[in-house]
């Protein structure tokens, strides 16, 4: 139900309907919500724009100049709207949480469970303490239990195994982040071919390839860790020889896994252990094996960057798990944006869409000409949000807009849809926040792919190639 997800998936050959995908992979990235939003409002704009050329034969020129007027009129009335909650920090955290249920509404995990993720996922970004690094925040996703069941743990988990025979549970971990072969350590003879006379001088060639191995373990130990996480297979050897000196050591961990750890511990990967004074090691004030659900994983608490944390997901279903994951990211990106870069707040429920369209109304009321025709039509594509809100609630759109319209003409600058029982109410009243960065950047992405699209006189394309007659078949 992610709107970029879904225009991600799309394989299309027009190329405008490439920008539009374009603009909502943009707003993906910048703000992580509104990519449906985005999608919508620069549709309903290439919509009137067709109406008026097509019908009132307005020239394209004209409508953009009047559109940049409009767009100019309604980010003014999106400003002054906002709302900075900065100043007190509990009136903040309170905005924060609305924005995460008003993020979450359209999406699986808005029904039923909203309250219980807009708090996880408030709790998560307060850790990153105003940044936007979204690595610190792992999320994992487990089957079994309820959605409900689902969690924020302080420590960063990792879904991998320690070595046979290691310690389970390591204190003040000091550790090598590596990605390094670990496989026995072969000889490497190109070119050439080896022949062995005797069993004996197999087990030379053996004997030598062990020690080589050998070798390398003993360099590892010099760096005086007792964790040795790597990127690639740990074999047996090696493995036993952690054990026998009392280092725990986990495999395989993914590329992205030991980026995140080496990101976490304050450490660097590593390939080679010559000099033990240039590598830079992760520490860790305990690593452990615990339970979650069946699956037995590895726990790592107190690392060096305190922000680090851990999402766990659960749910009856692999799709379900993936759904939730999607809206918790969105969630995650909008609330760190919010936190980091611009604290303003906006009301949802149609409430600014409903200011915006008033304030482009009112500049079309004072301006001459056939611009003012394409103000006009601005407006109306802005009310197409609401109404869209209201088709899909099931409630009579055309009637619902009109008494929203009607009430922020009368002075409710609060006004919004009221989508549990289908009526006109309070959006502060009722919680109804989203991000000023994210309806900023809504507004000025659609009107600028809208834009973009109706300067296009016609596209111009190859044929295909001609297919020639084939001699051989009279047919």
């Amino acid at each position: 139900n992610d709107g970029a997800t879904i225009l991600k998936s799309l394989f299309v050959d027009n190329p405008a309907a490439k920008i539009i995908i374009d603009i909502s992979k943009t707003q993906d990235d910048e703000v992580g919500d509104g990519t449906t939003s985005v999608v919508v409002l620069a549709g309903e704009l290439l919509r009137e724009a067709d109406r008026l050329f097509n019908e009132r034969k307005i020239h394209p020129q004209i409508i953009i100049d009047g559109w940049r007027a409009a767009a100019g009129v309604a980010r003014a009335a999106l400003e002054a709207s906002s709302v900075d909650y900065s100043s007190n920090p509990e009136n903040f955290r309170g905005a924060l949480k609305n924005i995460a249920a008003t993020t979450l509404s359209s999406k699986v995990l808005g029904h039923g469970y909203k309250e219980h993720f807009s708090e996880l996922a408030v709790k998560a970004v307060e850790r990153l303490k105003g940044s936007t690094n979204l690595d610190m925040i792992h999320i994992i996703k487990k089957v079994g239990g309820s959605i409900e069941d689902s969690f924020l743990d302080d420590g960063f988990i990792l879904e991998k195994s320690i070595g046979v025979g290691q310690p389970k549970r390591v204190e003040n971990a000091k550790i090598l982040v590596a990605n390094t072969p670990m496989d026995n350590d072969k000889i490497k003879i190109f070119g050439l071919k080896v022949e062995a006379e005797t069993p004996e001088q197999v087990a030379l060639i053996e004997k030598a390839e062990r020690d080589r191995m050998t070798n390398k373990c003993r360099k590892i130990l010099d760096h005086g860790i007792n964790v040795f996480i790597n990127r690639q297979l740990i074999y047996n050897l090696p493995e036993q020889f952690f054990a026998d000196h009392g280092v725990m050591s986990i495999e395989h961990a993914d590329f992205e896994g030991i980026e995140r750890i080496a990101l976490v511990t304050g450490g660097e990967i590593v390939s080679t252990f010559d000099n033990p004074k240039r590598v830079k090691l992760g520490h860790c004030k305990l690593i452990e094996e615990i339970m979650i659900g069946e699956d037995r994983v590895i726990k790592f608490s107190g690392v060096e960057r305190g922000e680090s944390c851990t999402i766990v997901l659960r749910g009856p279903t692999e799709h379900m798990l993936n759904e939730a994951e999607r809206s918790i990211h969105d969630v995650l990106c909008v609330l760190s944006q919010t936190i980091a870069s611009d604290r303003r707040v906006v009301l949802g429920g149609g409430c600014s869409e409903a200011v915006m369209a008033k304030a482009v109304d009112e500049l079309a009321k004072k301006t001459p000409g056939k611009k003012a025709i394409a103000i006009e039509a601005f407006a109306n594509a802005l009310l197409k949000l609401p109404t869209i809100i209201a088709d899909n609630a099931g409630y009579d759109s055309t009637e619902l807009v009109s008494q929203l319209r009607a009430a922020h003409y009368e002075g409710k600058k609060t006004a919004s849809l009221n989508m549990n029982n289908g009526t006109i109410g309070d959006a502060l009243e009722m919680g109804v926040t989203e991000s000023f960065k994210a309806k900023c950047q809504m507004l000025m992405s659609a009107h600028e792919a809208a834009e973009m699209i109706l300067r296009i006189d016609e596209v111009v394309k190859a044929p295909p190639r001609r297919r020639n007659k084939d001699p051989r078949y009279p047919r």
